[in-house]
């Protein structure tokens, strides 16, 4: 992958924020038919250009063929992530949450365990599982906290659906 066409991907990532959903996703697209149609990085880019125009079920595709296709990091990460939450937004939390236990399970120390985690939490959230939910994101948290993490893992650990 040149780094040129990096750097032209990220730019239109910077400026997504203040540019029309439609217009981003044009502009990925057109970088993405840069690549060939196997390319795992061009797929992941096309995945989250549907993602950001709020078009979720055609990104689910376009994820699944990059992560077939060997996706690499740093992108990997954000694509299973960005997959499970896609699957949450088509109202499919159980296999949201599959696709982040087994990812945690895999690579509990990944730069991204804590947001697969947050996403699970939301996951569970959704499939009816409040305590469970809550206990998900408070142990997320727990460890980044000065003082009161101990305390905090015990009570998420205490809590119930009563």
């Amino acid at each position: 992958m040149s780094d040129d066409w990096r750097e032209r991907v990220d730019a239109v990532w910077t400026d997504a924020d203040d540019t029309n959903e439609d217009a981003t996703l044009a502009a990925i697209d057109a970088l993405v038919a840069e690549r060939p149609a196997d390319d795992p990085e061009a797929l992941f880019e096309a995945a989250s250009a549907r993602d950001f125009a709020g078009r979720e079920a055609d990104a689910e595709p376009f994820y699944r063929a990059a992560l077939a296709h060997g996706l690499a990091e740093p992108y990997r990460g954000q694509a299973i992530v960005q997959l499970a939450s896609t699957l949450r937004n088509l109202d499919r939390p159980a296999e949201a949450l599959a696709l982040l236990r087994d990812f945690l399970l895999a690579e509990p120390e990944h730069p991204l365990a804590d947001a697969a985690r947050a996403f699970a939490a939301l996951a569970l959230f959704d499939d009816g599982m409040r305590a469970d939910a809550l206990r998900e994101a408070l142990g997320a948290l727990a460890p980044h906290l000065l003082r009161y993490g101990r305390a905090v893992t015990a009570y998420a650990a205490a809590l119930d659906d009563d």
